[in-house]
């Protein structure tokens, strides 16, 4: 049953990919303007007004919403389905009420999990800026902030991806 929602899934998916939440809203390999007197690099113009500046309006209001932000696409265009896609063509997919019951139930999960880790990473990521913005960063405590970022996004990554494996 699994090849067959998948494989009349994936005929029916026209989505253009979203782009990872990273490549949004600036220079993905950071700033290239050095030095706060001098101000943010052309690239980076406005930026420097965000409330936390590595995150956009946009990928604040996607990470407490529970959206997928491109984390799942490994699974996505590889033919497995994430549930909301799958609930979206529900009626083409011909999923009786148990099926779209337990994709429901799915979906519900993930999208718990996913908004608890999203606002761990809103936190993370306003940490890391008020530590630069203080001036009160260092190398121990850098190391320690962006480890923690990296864990949770890993870990919002793997909630996406395992529910589409689900």
């Amino acid at each position: 049953m699994r090849f067959l929602m998948v494989t009349a899934f994936v005929g029916l998916m026209s989505l253009p990919p979203a782009a990872p939440a990273r490549a949004e809203g600036g220079h993905p390999h950071g700033a290239h303007g050095h030095g706060a007197a001098s101000g943010p690099a052309a690239p980076y113009a406005g930026l420097e007004t965000r409330p936390i500046k590595a995150l956009s309006d946009r990928q604040v209001a996607d990470l407490r919403a529970g959206r997928g932000m491109g984390y799942a696409l490994a699974a996505e265009l590889n033919g497995y389905p994430g549930p909301l896609h799958v609930l979206e063509h529900a009626d083409a997919l011909g999923l009786d009420p148990f099926q779209r019951a337990r994709t429901e139930s799915l979906f519900n999960a993930m999208k718990a999990q996913a908004v608890a880790l999203g606002e761990r990473l809103i936190g993370q990521e306003a940490e890391l800026d008020r530590l630069f913005a203080t001036r009160t960063i260092d190398a121990a405590a850098l190391d320690r902030a962006t480890a923690a970022i990296a864990a949770t996004e890993g870990a919002l990554r793997a909630v996406h991806l395992r529910h589409h494996l689900a």
